[in-house]
């Protein structure tokens, strides 16, 4: 990653609520309460280019923090602080009406809740204020605004405003004021934990992994997190070691839940996923499936072992990390589900995009450890371990609220209900995006 830039006190106040980088300003003399605000739809655009924007496809991802502060900082919590302070004034003030409705309005609709749409926009800085005649229409202005409003929400970035954007935009100043205290709260806690300088921080609900050296974001990585019935816990550890083609060795409650109501449907479900089932412990005598009746066995002395391989829920690589809640981080063989912006799909465990080059990084210290010796490792197809020297400190972390480098302050859907705001319930209860890309097939996985 290139050279650091520090996240100052002036540039959070400079970026306004949620202005994309390059599209701050000095505002001409503004004609609204709100437009009086530092920090609020400061918005000038000498020489713009009036030509049409170039449309973004709503299917690629760009959910990933930017620059190299970490999460874990000094400056991310200044940022917020700063923050807090801006939106502090704006519950003061009153904040705005609710958008009635639930009709979508598209790009080229007129539509008499445009100018409200538009308020909010301005209000949090995603687009420029207009002077005179309010237009009633969707115009490219707006909707690049409403594409900006979507990624810092961590919603589809459609240019559309569909249900889930109006959900996120009748969110009142007063809800996202009592979310950004309760993630300032969890940073500063983070600040307090005693590890090294050199780590790996996994946010839940921003389905994010950066690996920190001194202070400096060199990795980000996206990842899968637990189901709102089974959530990634909050656990501070030591990745003790990378195991490559490792065995599955099914979880208790997944075998009750999944497996064994599943081969009540599918009898020949253990062979197809390479399952073989054992008695007493994972290493203990296999048993012969052909004629067990998986509706009225007895479960409770027998094992399931999914053998190493590409097929493997684990994928080819499991990070290690002991701890009181058995979780870890692993390689997957359903890597579309990357493509989702909300990644809740797991068991509890956390599945990583691009797990090899992490676990380079994470073993870089150790004798011959390289990108290519991982490489290698793979090619070879054998069971290899690679114990950590020195462990290496990992954290699990819930933040949903922070502030980018140029001020814009970030939000993601509160999917495990921890953030306790009443008008934040509508996160975890999003209708499907239809324009998602396509589910996987359902398959096993921890």
């Amino acid at each position: 990653m290139g050279e650091r830039t520090n996240l100052t006190r002036r540039q959070a106040l400079a970026g306004g609520l949620g202005l994309a980088a390059g599209l701050v300003g000095a505002q001409a003399q503004a004609q609204e309460w709100w437009q009086q605000l530092p920090g609020f739809a400061s918005f000038t655009d000498p020489g713009r280019d009036r030509r049409p924007r170039q449309q973004t496809p709503s299917d690629v991802l760009d959910d990933l923090r930017q620059g190299a502060v970490p999460l874990r900082s000094q400056e991310m919590l200044g940022a917020m602080g700063d923050a807090i302070e801006r939106v502090e004034r704006v519950v003061a003030e009153g904040g705005w009406p609710n958008i009635p409705g639930n009709r979508m309005i598209r790009p080229g609709d007129e539509d008499e809740r445009i100018p409200m749409v538009r308020r909010v926009l301005v209000l949090w800085g995603d687009m420029r204020p207009q002077r005179g005649f309010s237009s009633f229409s969707l115009d490219g202005e707006m909707e690049a605004g409403i594409r900006r409003f979507q990624s810092r929400h961590g919603l589809r970035v459609s240019g559309r405003v569909d249900r889930p954007t109006l959900q996120a935009l009748n969110v009142p100043p007063a809800a996202r004021l009592a979310q950004l205290r309760m993630n300032y709260n969890r940073v500063r806690d983070l600040l307090s934990l005693k590890i090294d300088e050199r780590y790996v921080l996994v946010n839940v609900p921003g389905f994010q992994a950066e690996a920190v050296w001194r202070h400096t974001v060199e990795r980000r990585h996206r990842v899968i997190a637990g189901k709102p019935d089974r959530q990634t816990p909050v656990v501070t550890a030591n990745i003790r070691a990378l195991n490559f083609f490792p065995f599955w060795r099914v979880p208790e409650s997944i075998a009750n839940l999944d497996v064994i109501p599943r081969l009540t449907k599918e009898p020949d479900y253990l062979q197809k996923e390479h399952i073989r089932v054992l008695t007493g412990s994972f290493v203990g005598p296999e048993i012969d499936v052909s004629n067990v009746d998986w509706r009225s066995v007895d479960a409770k002395n027998l094992r399931f072992r999914q053998d190493p391989g590409p097929h493997n829920a684990l994928g080819l690589v499991r990070i290690d990390m002991p701890n009181e809640h058995g979780v870890y981080m692993h390689d997957t063989p359903m890597k579309p589900l990357f493509e989702q912006r909300s990644r809740a799909f797991s068991a509890g465990c956390v599945r990583v995009q691009d797990v090899f080059d992490l676990a380079a990084w994470i073993g870089r210290d150790e004798p011959g450890m390289s990108r290519e010796r991982v490489e290698d490792i793979l090619q070879g197809g054998q069971a290899i371990d690679i114990n950590l020297s020195r462990p290496l400190p990992v954290a699990f972390v819930y933040v949903t609220a922070w502030v980018e480098e140029d001020g814009r302050i970030v939000y993601r859907p509160d999917i495990y209900g921890k953030d306790q705001v009443r008008e934040l319930a509508s996160d975890r209860e999003r209708e499907h995006d239809p324009d998602a890309p396509p589910m996987p097939r359902e398959t096993l996985a921890p």
